[in-house]
């Protein structure tokens, strides 16, 4: 009797002892996943580089262009995109029409997670190709009228991003010029049709501006440079003339040239980019670039985690700097008024 209350007791106790076995076991499985699991999430995250494409739609030299681009990449890694680590960027070059066609084809071909497209012939190159990757525009004109949102407040598409112009602002530049030049009575205004689809937009505003300022507007669609002197040298003929050349990437990729011109056939001129006073041109007033740029890291940041291009409001310029060439001012003759001086942000000697 006593022999089989003793087996039971050890075979209870081993019962015991089994089951304790086996939940250390589990428990220590548990605990290993729960180690392992974390370390191969993160293994996981770490691999994961987002990959974001860009349009260069300036050439390779173009110094200003290139701060605007590591301003936007410094942006993005103070929002902790770290190229090499969880960011890639593969750029294509886009500086005429068919480069920007076949940029636009390759970048879509490789799937990003998001394209930068910094002017709007790219713009549109890049929704031509795709609806569905997200796209951020920089420095563009009437997105609405180009086509490229439903609205500034709610894109509804694919595509949002940041203006560098409104055309309201045209009148302000021949405010500017009527300053420093009082007996202003024209104002050329050379666009380039491909990269300023928006150009009767600039225009309606110049010309309704024009008789308040005494002053007729003179527009002129050149395809080239060449066509661009030839415009030059028929304005130069007419007394009191200025130049002011359409926003768009053809001027602004071309802005030292521009300057030239229009300094070797002393006109007074004034563009939205500062490197256009930098090279000799009379004034350059226009938004902050780099802070767009700035800003458009933002929009990459929402977009890689989660948010759609279509919620996200197209935002406009905050931030506007008016740069003088007071060297150009006194060569032609040309006084600048102490308060004008007193509001640039930046006065070349």
């Amino acid at each position: 009797m006593r022999s089989r209350r003793l087996r039971g007791v050890l075979e209870v106790e081993l019962l015991s002892l089994g089951q304790f076995m086996r939940r250390r076991e589990f428990i220590g499985l548990v605990g290993g996943a729960a180690v392992t699991w974390p370390l191969a999430a993160r293994a996981q995250q770490a691999a994961t580089v987002r990959l974001v494409g860009v349009i260069a739609t300036y050439p390779q030299d173009d110094q200003e262009m290139q701060g605007w681009m590591v301003t936007f990449r410094q942006a993005l890694e103070r929002l902790g995109w770290i190229e090499g680590k969880n960011i890639k960027f593969e750029y294509r070059p886009g500086t005429n029409a068919a480069l920007l066609e076949q940029a636009a084809k390759e970048l879509v071909t490789l799937h990003p997670d998001v394209i930068l497209a910094p002017s709007s012939p790219a713009t549109a190159f890049v929704l031509k190709q795709t609806s569905t990757i997200p796209v951020i525009f920089v420095n563009i004109v009437d997105p609405e009228g180009q086509g490229f949102v439903a609205s500034v407040a709610r894109p509804g598409r694919n595509a949002t991003g940041l203006l560098s112009l409104e055309p309201s602002m045209a009148s302000k530049w021949i405010d500017l010029l009527k300053e420093i030049v009082p007996t202003l009575t024209r104002v050329g205004v050379p666009f380039n049709p491909a990269s300023a689809p928006f150009a009767e937009s600039y225009l309606d505003v110049l010309r309704s501006a024009g008789p308040k300022f005494g002053v007729e507007i003179i527009p002129g669609s050149i395809a080239d440079m060449a066509a661009l002197e030839g415009f030059i040298a028929v304005q130069a003929r007419e007394p009191n003339t200025a130049i002011t050349p359409m926003p768009s990437a053809f001027a602004t990729g071309h802005a030292a040239e521009f300057a030239a011109m229009t300094t070797r056939y002393r006109l007074p001129a004034l563009y939205a980019v500062r490197s256009f006073a930098a090279a000799g041109g009379l004034m350059a007033y226009g938004p902050d670039y780099a802070d767009n740029y700035r800003q458009a890291a933002t929009f990459v940041d929402r977009i890689l985690k989660g948010d759609k291009p279509s919620e996200l409001p197209v935002q406009f310029p905050t931030k506007f700097n008016l740069v003088i060439n007071l060297k150009t001012a006194r060569s032609f003759g040309l006084t600048v008024p102490l308060t004008l001086q007193a509001s640039a942000d930046e006065i070349i000697e």
